[in-house]
């Protein structure tokens, strides 16, 4: 690793603070570099509140102030072009007459995407791109997605035996995933925007679909629920979480629960992800059930899978697990009992 592919890393290690606290902004971190020696650094911490460059910028010590306009800035994504919540972080770099800069990977972002480049390239700034881009980009491939692909990242997520099956034939609900696996699975709900399940997981478990076991916030619930059928007393119900409830019937919005009207004689998952894409939500995990995990695959809409096998349960017939298809291995790892394997879809990533 050189040392721009150093710094830039460490840009890419910063952001990743920002995970589960930024969406629908991606995570970006920023690195400003002088003879060699990091005299600032910063990462966009929180939606709505200042960016990467921003707080690099501020966290430079008043004995280094003097030598921001002779320092590089390297930032994990292209700086933004555009006034939103925040002013342009392009023109922040003009003003302190910063000649250098090295980014990424460009921004998907429409009022961006190679805007910000130009407006420093513009002004006779060095601009250097590329460096560690397949890393930048996977760090915001859920922005990349959102923006590219106009539709949310789509994560699914089951619990299965070592035998293969995610649920018993017995109207107990069957608990496959340990307790320090748990925490992780809630964890993971932390960082989505949404969750989604469909009716005979919501009316059969009850879930809360929050991550109670994690800090950070919930993600928003999402219920596919063609018939409303879903008890008014039912957790997912209980406007403690927005709520978002698919449904073939009307369209209305009480305190945080909204029900969403699709056309069920249409191709469901789509209308369901457009949906998403207008909230807007840039990321949801599918929770279940079988038919609807299913569905997703075989529909090919889904980029990522998070598949938990509890090695030493077996029950011997149940509710089969859903098979999956066009995937490639992206990581695995032991937790206790617990063998978690994490895949993605190998027809969109290759």
């Amino acid at each position: 690793m050189n040392i721009q592919e150093t710094y830039m890393q460490r840009c890419i290690d910063l952001a990743l603070k920002g995970a589960g606290s930024v969406a629908p902004n991606p995570m970006v971190g920023a690195v400003l570099v002088y003879d060699n020696r990091i005299i600032g650094e910063g990462y966009h911490e929180k939606f709505g509140e200042a960016h990467a460059e921003v707080n690099c910028l501020k966290s430079v010590a008043i004995q280094d102030r003097e030598l921001i306009n002779s320092a590089t800035l390297y930032v994990s994504l292209e700086p933004c072009a555009h006034y939103g919540k925040t002013p342009p972080c392009s023109q922040l770099i003009i003003d302190h007459k910063i000649p250098k800069v090295v980014i990424g990977c460009s921004d998907p972002f429409a009022k961006v995407n190679g805007k910000g480049i130009a407006n420093l390239k513009d002004v006779g700034i060095e601009v250097v791109t590329g460096v560690l881009e397949e890393k930048a980009k996977e760090l915001n491939k859920r922005f990349f997605v959102f923006h590219q692909q106009k539709r949310p990242y789509v994560i699914l997520k089951w619990a299965e035996t070592a035998d293969h099956f995610i649920a018993s034939n017995q109207s107990a609900r069957l608990l496959i995933s340990n307790e320090f696996t748990n925490r992780l699975l809630h964890r993971w709900r932390s960082e989505e925007d949404g969750i989604l399940v469909g009716t005979i997981t919501a009316l059969k478990d009850d879930p809360a679909l929050t991550n109670r076991f994690w800090k950070g916030k919930n993600p928003v619930r999402l219920v596919i629920d063609q018939h409303l059928k879903i008890p008014k007393e039912h957790k997912l119900l209980d406007a403690e979480v927005t709520t978002i409830v698919f449904n073939q019937s009307i369209t209305a919005s009480d305190t945080q629960v909204i029900y969403a009207q699709i056309d069920f004689n249409q191709e469901v998952l789509p209308q369901v992800l457009e949906i998403c894409y207008q909230y807007p939500l840039q990321s949801i995990i599918v929770e279940g059930g079988a038919k609807l995990l299913q569905s997703f695959i075989d529909a090919g809409i889904w980029d990522e899978a998070r598949i938990i096998q509890n090695e030493t349960l077996t029950i011997g017939a149940g509710l089969a697990a859903p098979i999956l298809k066009d995937f490639e291995m992206e990581d695995e790892f032991q937790i206790a009992t617990d063998h978690i394997s994490i895949f993605r879809n190998s027809s969109i990533f290759n």
